[in-house]
C-alpha cells in the first residue's frame, strides 16, 4: 500500500503537480522514501525551509535503515538545494562530501554522475565545471539515465558558451532541446533545467532569434504535458530575453515575478532580477523605480543599469568612474566586455572625451567573438564618435541589430542616422526619424520617444497626437490613469484595483482614445501636466 502509494506520488511529481503529490503522501507512514518525496514537492512549491527539514529527515531515516544509496542520493540533493536556494556554499559543499564518501561505499550507479553535476553547478573553475559535466554525460549513458545525461548535456553546453565556445556550446543546447520536445525527458525538473540553460546562453549571446524558436517549443511542450511555472532562475534570464526582444510587458511580468521568487528563499541571485528589471524601468524612462531597484547593488549584473541610469541623467562623470572600473576588472578577451565597452563609449562622448582607445578596445573584442550584435555594436561606436562617413557605419549598424532582433538598439540607431542624415538628405533623416518613432511608441519608450519627437521637430515636422474623442472618463477610468501616472505596469494595476489583466487593457485602450494619446508614456506625461478630475 505504502509503496503503491510513494509510486503515485512520484508519477505526480513527474507531471509537474507537487499538490497532488502531497496529498497523496498525507495518506501514508512518513519513512525516509516519502519524506523525500514529500521535499521534493515542498521544493518545487518554493517552500524551501520545509523542503530541507523534509530532506534533512530523509537522509537520517536512510542512514538508520542502512541504505546507503538512499542516503547518498538525499545527501547529494541537500547540497544542490542548500547552494541553490540560501547560498550557504559550506554546507553546500559538506553535503556533497558526503554524498561522494557514501557513494565510495557502494557499486557504480548514475548517482555519481548526478554528484558531478551538482558539483559542476557550483564551481567556478572552468575547466572543472566542463569535466564535472562531461563525467555527468558519461555516466548517465553508461547507466542508461537519460535525465542526467541530458541535464548534463545542456549545463555543459551553456558552459561552453559563456566562454565564448558559442557554436560548440549552443550545439549542445539545441541537442538537449530537442530531446526534451521529443519526450525523452522524464523529469519536469530537468525539463525546466535545460530551458533555463538555453536562456541563459542566449542572453549571453543576445541571440533572441534562438531563444524566440525554442521559447515557442517550450510552450508547446508545457502545454502537452501541463508543466507548472519556471524557477527564479529561469524567469530571470528569459526576462532579459524578452527585454532584448520588445517585449516588455512580457518582460516586466517575468523580472517581477522572478524578484518574488528569489525572495522565497535567502539567494544573492535575486540581485540579477533587480538589475535586469532596473535595466527595464532606464529603458523606459521610469528613473527613480530603476534607481529604487538598484539601491545597494554596485557590480555585476547591476554595473551596466547603473551606468545607463548615471548617463540617462546627465552624471557623466559617475557613469565614467563605474564603466572604467568595471572595464578594468573584465576579461578583455571575454565577449561579455563588449556591451560594457559600448556603453563606455556613450559615456566618453557625452563627457566630451575622445573614446578611440576603446573602440580599439571593441573591434579587437569584436574580432575574437563575431556576431551580428557584436559587429553592430562597434559600427555603432564608430558612427557616434563621427569617424569616417557616420551615416556608413550607422547603416552598418542598424543591419547588424535588425538582424539580431534587437528591435530598441534598432530604433535608436535609425535616430542617430536621422542626425546624421538631417543636414545634406533631410527627407530620408524625416523617414528615419518617424520610422524610430513609431518603434519606440511601441516600445513605450518614454524618453526615447521624445527625443524622436524633437528631431522631427528640428527637421520642421510637427508631431501630432490624436485628436481626443471628447468622451468624458468613467470613474474607475480615472483609478487606471493616475495609476498609469504612478508609472505602474498592468499587472500592477490589476492586483491594485482588484480587477482582471483584460479589463485592465481595455481601460487604458480608452483612456488613450478619449484623451488623444499615443501611449502609455503620454499618459504618463498627462497625468504630470494635469491631475486627472475626482
Amino acid at each position: 500500500m505504502t509503496a503503491d502509494l510513494i509510486a503515485q506520488a512520484r508519477a505526480a511529481l513527474r507531471r509537474g503537480d507537487p499538490q497532488a503529490a502531497r496529498a497523496v503522501l498525507m495518506r501514508t507512514d512518513p519513512g525516509p522514501e516519502a519524506l523525500e518525496v514529500l521535499a521534493s514537492a515542498s521544493f518545487v512549491l518554493f517552500e524551501y525551509e520545509r523542503s530541507l527539514r523534509e530532506m534533512e529527515s530523509a537522509y537520517a531515516g536512510y542512514r538508520t535503515a542502512g541504505d546507503g544509496a538512499g542516503a547518498a542520493r538525499v545527501a547529494r540533493m541537500l547540497g544542490g538545494m542548500h547552494g541553490s536556494t540560501s547560498g550557504d556554499w559550506a554546507v553546500a559543499g559538506g553535503w556533497i562530501a558526503r554524498a561522494k564518501t557514501l557513494l565510495s561505499e557502494l557499486p557504480d550507479s548514475s548517482e555519481r554522475g548526478w554528484v558531478a553535476l551538482t558539483e559542476g553547478m557550483f564551481t567556478d573553475d572552468r575547466a572543472r565545471k566542463n569535466a564535472d559535466f562531461q563525467l555527468a554525460i558519461e555516466v548517465g549513458r553508461r547507466t542508461h539515465d537519460a535525465d542526467l545525461a541530458l541535464a548534463a548535456l545542456a549545463y555543459l553546453g551553456a558552459s561552453l558558451v559563456h566562454d565564448d565556445r558559442v557554436e560548440e556550446g549552443m550545439v549542445l543546447l539545441d541537442e538537449a532541446c530537442a530531446a526534451v520536445a521529443g519526450d525523452e525527458v522524464d523529469s519536469f525538473i530537468v525539463v525546466e533545467e535545460i530551458f533555463c540553460q538555453l536562456f541563459a546562453a542566449c542572453e549571453h549571446t543576445r541571440d533572441v532569434r534562438r531563444a524566440e524558436q525554442w521559447m515557442r517549443i517550450g510552450r508547446q511542450v508545457a502545454e502537452r504535458r501541463r508543466l507548472p511555472a519556471v524557477s527564479a532562475y529561469c524567469h530571470t534570464h528569459y526576462g532579459g530575453i524578452l527585454t532584448a526582444a520588445g517585449r516588455w510587458s512580457e518582460a516586466d511580468a517575468t523580472l517581477t515575478e522572478a524578484i518574488r521568487l528569489w525572495a522565497l528563499g535567502r539567494r544573492t541571485l535575486k540581485a540579477g532580477a533587480l538589475a535586469r528589471l532596473a535595466d527595464l524601468r532606464v529603458k523606459q524612462g521610469r528613473y527613480d523605480e530603476a534607481a529604487a531597484l538598484l539601491e545597494g547593488l554596485t557590480d555585476g549584473d547591476a554595473t551596466r543599469p547603473l551606468a545607463a541610469l548615471h548617463l540617462a541623467r546627465g552624471e557623466y562623470a559617475i557613469a565614467l568612474d563605474l564603466l572604467e572600473h568595471a572595464v578594468r576588472r573584465a576579461d578583455p578577451r571575454s565577449s561579455s566586455c563588449l556591451p560594457l565597452l559600448g556603453l563606455l563609449v556613450d559615456a566618453q562622448l557625452a563627457a566630451g572625451r575622445d573614446p578611440g582607445a576603446t573602440i580599439e578596445a571593441m573591434t579587437a573584442c569584436a574580432q575574437a567573438h563575431p556576431s551580428p550584435s557584436a559587429n553592430a555594436l562597434v559600427a555603432l561606436a564608430h558612427g557616434r564618435a563621427g569617424h569616417g562617413d557616420p551615416k556608413a557605419w550607422l547603416r552598418d549598424a542598424l543591419d547588424g541589430f535588425n538582424q539580431s532582433h534587437l528591435p530598441l538598439e534598432a530604433s535608436l540607431c535609425r535616430l542617430d542616422l536621422a542626425r546624421a542624415c538631417s543636414r545634406d538628405n533631410p527627407e530620408v533623416a524625416v523617414a528615419e526619424a518617424r520610422s524610430a518613432l513609431l518603434s519606440f511608441e511601441m516600445l513605450e519608450a518614454a524618453r526615447h520617444v521624445d527625443a524622436a519627437a524633437a528631431v522631427l521637430r528640428e527637421l520642421g515636422h510637427r508631431v501630432m497626437p490624436p485628436k481626443p474623442s471628447g468622451q468624458s472618463l468613467t470613474r474607475r477610468e480615472e483609478d487606471v490613469l493616475r495609476l498609469l501616472g504612478e508609472g505602474l505596469s498592468n499587472p500592477e494595476i490589476s492586483d491594485r484595483l482588484f480587477i482582471s489583466r483584460k479589463t485592465v487593457e481595455h481601460h487604458v485602450g480608452n483612456i488613450l482614445v478619449k484623451l488623444g494619446l499615443r501611449n502609455r508614456a503620454e499618459a504618463a506625461a498627462y497625468v504630470v501636466r494635469r491631475e486627472p478630475a475626482r
